[in-house]
Order: C-alpha cells, then structure tokens, then sequence
C-alpha cells in the first residue's frame, strides 16, 4: 500500500462488547465517547463509525484537528 503525500493516517481500532441483553456494544478507544449499540455487531459498528466521522468532522470545522488530507481507517477488534 503506498502512501500519499502529505496524507495521515488514522487508523480507528472499533472494540466490540456483548450486553447481556444480547446487545452489541461497539467502542472506538481513540475517540472517547464514540460507543454505539446495536442489534447486530455489524449495526453496532456502523452507528460507531457513522459517529466517528462526525466527531472528526465537527473537529476540523472547528480547526482542532491537525489541517491537510486525511485517511481514515477502521479495524475492527
């Protein structure tokens, strides 16, 4: 895989837990208060990525995160 210039990378580790209610529980550690539920593991990743890019959004619109082009991963654990 090669790497652009100028590009950074974020690469999101997404940890997944099980409710006891049966629940899926999808936390991104990198991004405190990113945590989604959902029925299945795959909603609850989804709603957790969903969130995390518009956490990364309202940050570069508010210029806190670093500025130039950015890639984002996710690796789910």
């Amino acid at each position: 895989m090669s790497k652009t210039r100028g590009i950074q990378d974020f690469v999101l580790e997404v940890k997944f837990y099980r409710e006891q209610d049966g629940r899926w529980l999808a936390d991104i550690p990198a991004l405190p208060g990113v945590t989604a539920y959902g029925r299945t593991k795959k909603q609850a990743c989804a709603a957790a990525q969903a969130l995390a890019l518009r956490l990364i959004a309202d940050r570069l619109e508010h210029g806190e995160a670093v500025p130039g082009e950015l890639q984002v991963s996710f690796v789910a654990a």
